[in-house]
């Protein structure tokens, strides 16, 4: 088939480069020349695992190729997947601005399509609020005459495992009203399906769009609720990685999204719960357990930065007990496998420690460049993640890259002054963390102390 991707970030992309995987005829669209220069070369704009190679890969092969101009594609299309930003808006809501301006383009290079051909189906991938189906029909149908249908087909990408989430994905949720529709996306994901042994799922527009939300909010609502029972277990003296393991080995609450951490960040559960929580609003029905979920993330943020400033004494009368410490931070983006940073802890903690007078030196195996681009040179970046610890006070842990969890730990603790470690993500054990000389400070469970 003919596929032409609109938008060619994280989503677009992906979705590019696994239709072309597949064997389809892709053609990736983006108004920005750099941009379209830099992936006709084989680099990704962003940083997922395997997408530079099969950039190169089918573009060398011919299945997948990249235009400024959607006229280029839109004759012999038989899909066009719309995979441009949502951002947030002040108030909450998506901001569909960049959706509809795509599907007013399509609307106006709909002429160039042969009188009589079959419908064109447009998909909306980009995550949109329930009725966007409806406005995006509406801002084509008032450019054309010919016959289209649109989709709402939601993505359920994982930064850092996209490229396989989409090849083998575990169910592909399409919210259509004809059996064309339906027959063209079938002949688009089959190939996946039948790789995964993935669910089709067919419903109406609406319910895709709210599936997608519903989704992510059910996926941050589980790491609220698990870092609000590690609070709760080291006020009690429980180990929450007993708990997640009890009650995870109960097959209707499973194990997944059950590990404590620095809070959720990213661009998408922080930005869809508060669209979420917008459209609960204008429809009369708050969401009042994601709006406590919001709460608890804000609060978790903070709770890396209040155990360092317990450790020194600046909650007990000593407001500088941090001026011209050094602390070394491994970790930056929100999660590892990523070098996205939007709405990451470890800006806020960098903020907090900065403001009481730190030092920080910072690592990061992906984004540290994306960090130097916002907030310059506030702090120190450390090539080496064990460079970073030369010197430092303490070592602070925000992001669960492997390489840090099987770390020299006797060389870590050679080159900072004291050895103090506060882990954001439980990468060791308490115990033998006392064993070998460190206080140990993580989340979830009693911090130990040199024996």
């Amino acid at each position: 088939m003919h596929v032409l991707v609109i938008g060619t970030g994280y989503v677009g992309l992906v979705a590019a480069a696994g239709f072309a995987e597949a064997g389809h005829k892709v053609l990736g669209i983006d108004t920005d020349q750099a941009k379209i220069d830099k992936i006709r070369k084989g680099i990704s704009p962003i940083y997922e695992p395997g997408l530079d190679d099969l950039l190169a890969k089918h573009q060398a092969s011919g299945t997948l190729a990249f235009s400024l101009d959607i006229r280029d594609g839109i004759a012999q299309a038989d899909a066009a997947f719309i995979c441009v930003g949502t951002p947030q808006s002040e108030d909450g809501s998506a901001d569909l601005q960049y959706v509809l301006a795509v599907a007013g383009a399509i609307g106006e290079a709909m002429a160039l399509r042969p009188a009589g051909a079959a419908p064109l189906v447009v998909v909306d991938k980009s995550t949109v609020p329930v009725g966007t189906a409806a406005r995006v029909t509406a801002a084509i149908a008032a450019r054309t005459d010919r016959a289209f249908e649109v989709v709402s087909n939601p993505e359920f990408l994982r930064e850092g495992c996209a490229i396989d989430d989409f090849l083998r994905p575990d169910r592909v949720v399409i919210g259509c009203r004809t059996d064309h529709a339906e027959k063209i996306m079938r002949g688009l994901y089959d190939p996946f399906l039948q790789a995964s042994k993935g669910q089709w799922l067919r419903m109406d527009p609406p319910s895709a769009e709210l599936t997608k939300y519903a989704a992510n909010a059910m996926l941050a609502l589980r790491i609220s609720f698990i870092n609000e029972i590690a609070g709760l277990c080291e006020r009690v003296g429980a180990n929450v990685e007993y708990v997640k393991n009890g009650i995870g080995s109960d097959h209707r609450i499973g194990k997944y999204f059950l590990n404590p951490g620095p809070g959720f960040g990213g661009s998408c559960f922080p930005k869809d719960l508060q669209a979420l929580l917008k459209v609960g609003r204008e429809n009369g029905r708050p969401l009042r357990a994601l709006e406590a979920t919001v709460e608890a993330n804000r609060h978790q943020k903070q709770v890396l930065a209040l155990k360092v400033k317990s450790h020194y004494g600046c909650e007990a009368g000593d407001p500088a007990a941090l001026a011209g410490r050094r602390f070394a931070l491994w970790g930056l983006a929100f999660k590892a496998h990523t070098d996205d940073i939007r709405e990451a802890m470890s800006l806020e903690l960098i903020d907090s420690l900065l403001s009481l007078g730190a030092e920080v030196v910072v690592h990061d195996f992906e984004a540290m460049p994306n960090v130097r681009a916002k907030i310059g040179d506030r702090v120190a970046y450390a090539e080496d993640f064990l460079a970073a610890c030369d010197g430092a006070d303490a070592l602070l842990v925000a992001t669960e890259w492997p390489q840090y969890a099987s770390v020299d730990l006797e060389e870590a603790g050679r080159r900072l002054k004291e050895k103090v470690m506060f882990d954001g993500r439980n990468l060791f054990r308490p115990e033998a963390m006392g064993r070998a000389g460190w206080t140990y400070h993580s989340l979830g469970r009693s911090t130990a102390f040199p024996v």
